[in-house]
């Protein structure tokens, strides 16, 4: 399984140019989009991202 987590204010890799291609290129991905999130989502917003992780790992 996979989770692509992409933050949709990424200024350094844009989400459509990324996130929504990586979770099209690997099958049976999943696209979890963080509306307003940047490009260091995991350390700026590391309590949602967290969640969602163990979130999907218990799946």
């Amino acid at each position: 399984p996979t989770l692509v987590m992409h933050g949709d204010d990424d200024q350094i890799v844009p989400f459509e140019g990324a996130g929504k291609i990586t979770a099209t290129l690997v099958k049976g991905a999943q696209l979890k989009a963080y509306k307003g999130f940047p490009h260091g989502m995991c350390s700026t917003h590391k309590d949602v991202i967290n969640e969602d992780l163990l979130l999907f790992i218990k799946g």
